[in-house]
């Protein structure tokens, strides 16, 4: 029996199920009760969508990398930081010899099955849809007798069709509940147009003299207008409201002065999980009125907070799980409403509505949306989930590693650490182990006894360790200690005793010690530089912390962070355009937070008014090492050219300087350009360098 879902296929860990599992065996040879099918289309749940498009700042080819990555990880298309998957739309190529399901070859079906549960192989991604959230792929998934599939209908739009499935369970439970409340007057929160029909259609079934309305984000609706919209999903949708999901007091209040029937609503649906749709729905459903939310991600807890804060009593519901007719109503839902879908599709082929995050981010940035650990500020789902594991590592009074690139923070996880951690009110002793000499490594580590060696203090010193006595004692840079050193560092660990230099009274000491490296230690035990035991007395508990282009919903609240903080310290006003927002957002940030916030200091300085722009943004960022793009893409659509001779020229000049920086003498930077001493001194020359 375990074969009819696919527990055979899990490779790691022993004893998970393949939607549990972090890697599935996606080889193409099936077993007896197995079906291999070629796989044509992939619709990715959205939040697993938006993050992986943030994370590769909304570049197809970083985006097909990355989702290419992830399958060949783990097997399936199981985002690791939403946890979340998707459905599928393929043909059936072979069964199994014991085959007894529905699927013959050559069928053409839809999975509802999670593809966080289905294990996929894929050769090739094609086109990438921003609308809908789904891709055209070429490979192969393998789907077991009890994976719930259906027939594809070609007389309906696979786009629409994938998207409608994505939202399976939630549609009968949504009509169901409108018909058990008896709802009449319904708002429905979507993501996009297609969203808000589907759902419109799934409740009108239960009351058909219903009232919808659509509430969609002003700022994904990219170049389409209200009046296109409203005459695309009539009469599905009554009535449609672009707002500015991002602000949901001042979004009702304006509903209210309008006197929009939404305000009031017997049911809301919110389909959408840009922060601040749970507020707004709080805001518009009538006192116990009922809430539903289709995913988890769509802030539940949160809209449960905000009720309790205004003292409203409002029904909220989420989403529960599939059920065997949710494909059959489904398709109902999609067939009775071809029409208006099959206008949308077109509406969107004439003008795609790119996925604009960074301008609903520029918008978006209050309570809800930015999250703080004490001075560590985020948005990314990324990132939260890291604070999340954090918090509870600072519980636990046991080592710990961060790894992560320089720049990314490291620092500030050490002080979340500290704060919520039972030492907090102990010290914390920060030391950077790079800028300690071989040869005082010991006596700075464990102190020395009066007139030790030549040079000593006649009052003896304490060392690193006994001043972080009941604290914390953080390692930065451990990676760079000696072989000696680590040994004599492990024997404290093991034993938490020691000796001064000199001395020959054993001193105790209750330490805690987090590490942290910027290049991951294994990787240094396994090029033989760092002691294998030590690792394992250090690594404990192991936090990674991304590097900010894995983060890029970040970009935003932390230069509006930095923008504020240098802004008052030079008694100026500063606040960054959309336009500024993006560019930053477009970087690929290769110092990560601390060359974020340099940038942001320089742009506050040399401003010229209270508006930051996207062109001076472009350029100071074109005057890092190996930015200049940013520039070239501003003198592509501010003059349709560029000049190549003066590119080229700016770019050699950099190559010069950096060299001249990093090697100190002409011979070592021509060294480090490849080319000979005296073209270099000309170069040099050239630039008056």
């Amino acid at each position: 029996m375990s074969k009819d879902f696919g527990v055979s296929r899990v490779l790691e860990p022993r004893g998970a199920v393949p939607a549990t599992a972090w890697k599935l065996d996606n080889s193409t040879e099936i077993s007896d009760r197995e079906v291999l099918v070629g796989i044509e289309k992939l619709n990715i749940e959205w939040d697993s969508f938006q993050q992986i498009c943030s994370s590769c700042g909304f570049n197809e080819n970083r985006i097909r990398a990355k989702i290419l990555d992830i399958v060949d990880k783990r097997g399936k298309m199981h985002n690791p930081f939403t946890g979340t998957g998707g459905c599928l739309l393929g043909a059936v190529e072979k069964t199994g010899r014991a085959y007894e399901g529905p699927l013959r070859e050559g069928d053409r079906v839809y999975c509802l099955a999670s593809l966080c549960g289905i294990p996929i192989d894929i050769d090739e991604i094609g086109n990438v849809d921003f609308n809908y959230g789904q891709i055209e792929v070429k490979g192969h998934a393998v789907l077991f007798e009890t994976s719930p599939v259906f027939a594809a209908d070609e007389t309906l739009g696979e786009t629409y069709t994938m998207s409608a499935i994505n939202e399976a369970g939630c549609l009968l439970t949504a009509r169901n509940m409108a018909e058990e409340r008896n709802a009449v007057n319904i708002a429905v929160i979507g993501r996009n147009a297609c969203t808000s029909v589907i759902y419109a259609s799934a409740v009108k079934k239960a009351s058909p003299s219903a009232e919808v309305t659509a509430i969609i984000d002003e700022n994904l609706r990219g170049e389409l207008d209200i009046e296109t919209i409203e005459a695309a999903v009539s009469p599905d949708v009554d009535h449609v409201i672009l707002a500015d999901l991002s602000d949901p007091a001042d979004t009702y209040e304006r509903l209210k002065s309008e006197d929009r029937q939404c305000c009031g609503a017997d049911m809301v649906i919110v389909a959408e999980d840009i922060y601040g749709a749970e507020t707004l729905a709080v805001f518009m459903a009538r006192p116990l009125g009922c809430i539903y939310f289709t995913t988890v991600e769509n802030h539940y807890a949160i809209a449960q907070t905000v009720a309790e804060s205004i003292g409203k009593s409002v029904y909220m519901f989420l989403f529960d799980q599939y059920i065997r007719d949710y494909p059959l109503f489904t398709m109902d839902v999609v067939r009775s409403s071809k029409t208006v879908l099959d206008r949308l599709d077109e509406m969107y082929g004439r003008k795609p509505v790119p996925l604009a995050v960074t301008e609903s981010r520029a918008k978006s940035q209050d309570v809800f949306a930015t999250g703080r650990a004490g001075d560590f500020i985020y948005q990314s789902p990324v990132t939260a989930r890291m604070v999340e594991e954090v918090m509870n590592i600072a519980k636990y009074d046991c080592n710990v590693i961060i790894q992560g690139e320089t720049g990314t923070g490291k620092e500030k996880v050490l002080s979340i650490i500290h704060q919520n951690s039972e030492r907090h009110a102990m010290p914390c002793v920060k030391i950077n182990c790079a800028t300690i000499h071989e040869n005082l490594a010991e006596s700075e580590f464990f102190g020395y006894e009066p007139g030790s060696f030549t040079g000593a203090s006649s009052a003896g010193k304490k060392g690193y360790f006994e001043m972080a006595d009941n604290g914390i004692l953080f390692l930065d840079e451990i990676g760079t200690l000696s072989l000696s050193m680590q040994s004599k560092l492990l024997r404290v660990l093991q034993e938490n005793t020691f000796y001064r230099v000199g001395g020959t009274h054993q001193v105790s000491v209750n330490v805690r010690v987090i590490a942290a490296n910027n290049v991951p230690l294994r990787e240094l035990v396994n090029a033989g530089v760092f002691r294998e035991d030590l690792f394992y007395r250090l690594n404990i508990c192991c936090i990674d912390v991304p590097p900010l282009r894995n983060r890029r919903e970040d970009i935003g609240c932390l230069a509006e962070a930095f923008v504020s903080e240098w802004a008052k310290k030079y008694n100026v006003s500063r606040k960054l355009s959309a336009g500024a927002l993006d560019v930053l957002y477009r970087y690929n940030w290769p110092g990560n937070v601390r060359e974020l916030e340099n940038v942001v200091h320089r742009l506050v300085i040399s401003a010229d008014g209270a508006v930051i722009s996207a062109e001076r943004t472009a350029r100071v960022l074109s005057e890092n090492e190996g930015s200049d793009h940013f520039s070239i893409a501003v003198d592509l659509e501010e003059k349709n050219r560029v000049d190549f001779h003066e590119i080229m020229e700016r770019q050699e000049r950099q190559l010069i300087e950096y060299a001249i920086k990093k090697g100190g003498t002409t011979r070592k930077a021509a060294d480090i350009l490849g080319l000979p001493q005296t073209t270099f001194a000309r170069k040099k020359l050239k630039y008056g360098l």
